[in-house]
């Protein structure tokens, strides 16, 4: 069976463990490296949350899974909001399954 991490800064993810996801806290660059690259060759997560706030440091390995299955990798807003690039991400998605951006 299949499981979702959520990967970020401890006051957006902790949240997530009463709905049963497992939740990864990190606190800096090196910690967060080191975590995502655990949970991508853990086969059993198929999804993959990641605070926005982490992107910057970790956008060279998320886009290594941007068209992959599993794990799909997905951009969620950190707990000092949206920087939109989530729905960024969602857009281009959408465009390149149907050829044009339709949201």
């Amino acid at each position: 069976m299949y499981k979702i991490a959520v990967l970020g800064e401890k006051e957006s993810v902790i949240g997530f463990s009463a709905l049963g996801l497992s939740v990864f806290p990190v606190e800096d660059q090196q910690q967060a490296h080191d975590t995502f690259r655990a949970l991508t060759h853990d086969q059993s997560y198929a999804i993959i949350y990641v605070t926005e706030t982490w992107y910057d440091c970790l956008h060279e390995q998320i886009e290594k899974y941007k068209d992959s299955v599993t794990p799909a990798v997905i951009l969620i807003p950190g707990s000092g909001g949206t920087l939109g690039l989530g729905q960024s991400a969602l857009d281009a998605a959408v465009e390149r399954a149907v050829g044009a951006n339709i949201i």
